[in-house]
């Protein structure tokens, strides 16, 4: 009898690291891999470098969560726009425009606070949509599109709010750092709602079309797929996921400013490319999930390093010009693996097919 649990325990322990190593080797043939193994490799060196008992603290948790949930937000919202085969850089102005209609909505149009906070989302699918007609229907080139929407969002912006002001009730930046259960931060559990809304919105009719409209348009319009519809939804979800974005940013800064965010646009983008999102049919938003937390870390990292050299040497200063310059020369070695890595990848689905065609020419046979 003991013998033959052991032999049953080994029995499970096998197929169970069998089934682990299978598992992991098909993760290994998806996009999101690239910027997992990225996010990993930099998550490693942040703790090395700051240290496991500083690191995972709860209150450094909620820093590095609070501080950047919108900037991850929006590399998810970008990505959802790169698999349907479009692209948005106004993200960015458009996170301002959430901020500046929700903190004047209350404190200038005297509108109660929640329903102008409803107000700036609103604001945020309606920008989107509007630079969804301008790519989809009008077929003009999304960069143009959306950058063209970018100068006319910041223009808004200033009208709404021509100088930084406002503020916001000392409840709701204090929820908004804070932990539930007490080691779970709350802006990590707004990314987590929003990537289990993907994975259900993946699995719909609505998920499968835009893969298919990302690949190619014309052989989704023969499969009765209406591109244009498909794409417009995406920029309404991307809307719509970008104005929670903003409500976060309105949290974290408990002000309003109608200039900030600007550079949101092109850094999803570099998020998105950096973890393994192709443009267009490939890739999923964890991939711009990957991509955001590793740029978040490279940041984190630089500081910390440059931190702990001016504990080390006295007297050593290095100013903020060089920290981002490291961190710019970090993120491009990224974007040159994510090359070669999606490459690879490209190589080996491709493979799979060729081996799945002779096979049905074989059963054919």
């Amino acid at each position: 009898m003991k013998r033959y649990l052991e032999k049953l325990n080994k029995d499970i322990v096998g197929e169970g690291l069998a089934a682990g190593i299978a598992a992991f080797q098909r993760f290994r043939r998806t996009p999101a891999f690239t910027g997992f193994a990225l996010f990993t490799a930099m998550l490693v060196i942040n703790v090395a470098v700051q240290g496991p008992a500083n690191f995972f603290t709860v209150r450094n948790m909620n820093t590095l969560f609070s501080k950047n949930a919108a900037f991850i937000l929006v590399a998810m919202a970008q990505s959802l726009l790169l698999i349907s085969g479009v692209l948005n850089v106004s993200v960015g102005v458009t996170l301002a425009l959430v901020n500046v209609v929700a903190i004047m909505g209350h404190e200038a149009w005297g509108l109660p606070l929640p329903v102008a906070w409803m107000l700036g989302v609103a604001f945020s699918i309606a920008a989107s949509m509007l630079c969804g007609l301008c790519v989809s229907s009008l077929r003009l080139p999304a960069m143009l599109a959306s950058f063209s929407m970018t100068m006319i969002i910041k223009g808004v912006n200033v009208y709404i709010m021509p100088i930084p002001q406002g503020s916001v009730p000392p409840i709701i930046y204090r929820t908004y750092d804070s932990s539930v259960l007490g080691f779970i931060p709350f802006s990590a559990i707004i990314i987590g709602l929003v990537f289990c809304y993907w994975l259900y919105l993946k699995r719909t009719r609505f998920g499968k079309h835009i893969y298919a409209v990302g690949g190619s348009p014309r052989n989704a319009y023969a499969a009765g797929i209406d591109p244009v519809r498909t794409q417009l939804k995406a920029f309404f979800v991307s809307g719509a996921i970008v104005g929670i974005a903003g409500l976060c940013l309105t949290s974290m800064t408990a002000s309003g400013n109608p200039l900030q965010g600007d550079d949101y646009g092109i850094r999803s983008l570099s998020a998105c490319i950096i973890g393994g999102l192709g443009f267009g049919g490939w890739g999923s938003v964890s991939c711009g999930l990957f991509g955001a937390g590793f740029m978040v870390l490279i940041q984190n990292t630089v500081y910390h390093t440059f931190t702990l050299l001016y504990k080390l040497f006295p007297g050593f200063t290095v100013s903020s010009f060089w920290q981002n310059l490291l961190s710019d020369i970090i993120v491009f070695g990224g974007l040159l693996m994510t090359i070669v890595t999606a490459r690879a990848q490209r190589e080996t689905l491709k493979q799979g097919f060729v081996k799945q065609f002779k096979r049905g020419e074989r059963l054919g046979k």
